[in-house]
């Protein structure tokens, strides 16, 4: 591994999927106030394919990729779960086994509930 990469960070990605850019942005910007994030994704027209209360399904959505820190992901489940208008909302958590040094770095302190001046890296 390159000096560079960072293993071991206590951070993980979480997919979300919103019914509309309005509900996505919504959720990310509450987000990213609690800090329980430091950066979304948003990617709109996500075509979804499920079943729902015994019928086949087919839908638009928005999937969100939210970049967190381990220890905020209780309080981020709680977040969508409460305001998410899905009976069900998806909240899928995939731990990051490694990744750069700088954005893991910045990842982490942006989700700290009191941060300092940190410069932000050009991509989220």
């Amino acid at each position: 591994m390159s000096r560079k990469i960072k293993s071991g960070a206590k951070v993980s990605v979480v997919l979300v999927t919103a019914p509309d850019v309005a509900t996505a942005r919504k959720l990310a910007r509450a987000a990213l106030r609690m800090r329980l994030i430091a950066c979304a994704n948003l990617i709109p027209k996500v075509e979804s394919h499920y079943r729902w209360q015994g019928k086949l399904e087919t839908g638009a959505e928005v999937l969100m990729v939210l970049k967190t820190a381990d220890h905020r992901l209780a309080a981020l489940e709680r977040l969508i779960i409460a305001e998410h208008p899905y009976d069900a909302p998806e909240f899928i958590v995939l731990a990051l086994s490694g990744g750069n040094r700088r954005y893991l770095d910045w990842l982490t302190q942006m989700t700290k509930e009191k941060v300092t001046a940190t410069a932000s890296p050009k991509q989220g």
